[in-house]
Formats: C-alpha cells, sequence, structure tokens
C-alpha cells in the first residue's frame, strides 16, 4: 500500500503570539465557545484564512472564468451554514472567527438547549450522547452542515436525564451507525 504519509499541522501559528491584546482576544473567544486550548481556536482561524483566501483568488480571475467557480463556492458555504444562501462574495470577506466557532457541534448543542453550559455540551458530546441523524458523534469540532443542524438530538437515556422538554421525542438508532465516530 505505500508509506504513510506524515502528519501535518491543520492550522498556521500567529505571526506574534505574545501580544497582550491578541492574548486577551484568544482567551475570550476560548472561554465564551468552550475550547480546550488555542490549537482549536487557530485550526478555526486557519480554516477562515483559507476561506478568505479562495474568495480574494477569485476576485482577481476574469469575468467569464470567475461566475461559476463564485457560485459553486458560495452554495458551499451556503450548504455548511457559514453564510446565508443569497450572499455575495464581499460577504465571505466579512467572515469573523466567530462564524466558523459558531458551527461546531458543541456551541450548537449548547445553543439548542440540549446542554445546561458550553463545557456541559463538550463532555455529552464526548461521550457519544449526541446523535445527528441517526448516528452518534463525539467530536466536539465537527462542523455540522445546515441540513443536519435540526437533527441533533440527544441519546434516548440522556432525554429524561438532562431535559425533561425531551421526553416525548422519540428517536430510533441504527446500532451499526450509532457507533461514535472518530
Amino acid at each position: 500500500m505505500g508509506d504513510p504519509k506524515k502528519q501535518k499541522k491543520k492550522y498556521d501559528s500567529p505571526r506574534n503570539p505574545w501580544g497582550s491584546e491578541q492574548i486577551s482576544a484568544e482567551l475570550q473567544l476560548i472561554g465564551e465557545y468552550g475550547l480546550r486550548n488555542k490549537r482549536e481556536l487557530l485550526k478555526a482561524r486557519t480554516a477562515l484564512s483559507r476561506i478568505r483566501g479562495i474568495a480574494r483568488s477569485l476576485l482577481g480571475k476574469e469575468e467569464f472564468e470567475r461566475v461559476k467557480l463564485e457560485s459553486d463556492f458560495l452554495e458551499s458555504l451556503s450548504r455548511k451554514g457559514i453564510l446565508p444562501e443569497n450572499a455575495n462574495i464581499d460577504d465571505v470577506l466579512d467572515l469573523d472567527i466567530k462564524d466558523i466557532l459558531e458551527r461546531r457541534l458543541q456551541t450548537l448543542t449548547f445553543r439548542k438547549g440540549l446542554a445546561k453550559t458550553i463545557y456541559q455540551a463538550r463532555q455529552i458530546i464526548s461521550h457519544g450522547h449526541v446523535i445527528i441523524g441517526k448516528s452518534a458523534v463525539s467530536i466536539p469540532s465537527y462542523m455540522v452542515t445546515r441540513k443536519d443542524e435540526p437533527n441533533i438530538t440527544l441519546t434516548p437515556e440522556l432525554k429524561d436525564k438532562f431535559n425533561p422538554t425531551m421526553k416525548d421525542q422519540e428517536v430510533k438508532i441504527d446500532k451499526a451507525a450509532s457507533k461514535p465516530r472518530k
């Protein structure tokens, strides 16, 4: 099969990691979104940087070449839930790190009211108690698409324990698909 490739970093480190304003802004985001460490924040910042870089490169292309690529790119971001459906390329350049962090499973679980705190959301996700559709997901940083967002629920064991309002909702789980994704 060949030799496995060496794993590469999935984030770019900042040029000056010791700026006091930058440190305080990062710590505020880490606390607000319940991130485990700065690496998770740097991964989101790198993803945002790549998205904005693609948008800048599209603006530099010829009109006939740009139209198709731009519509596909905007449709992709709309499916991921990062942009609204009627957005244009200028809206991509206005994106903020919070737009990326809002699409994480941990944040959406907390915002839906399935957990009392953002940290409890992280815990129940990593323990495999959150289901998207019919399969359990155990990755708090999982980027939820707009299509999957209404399908986020708790496992039946936790519905009555954490959230008494969800007792009446019934979820049927596929045994093969309910193994946590890793």
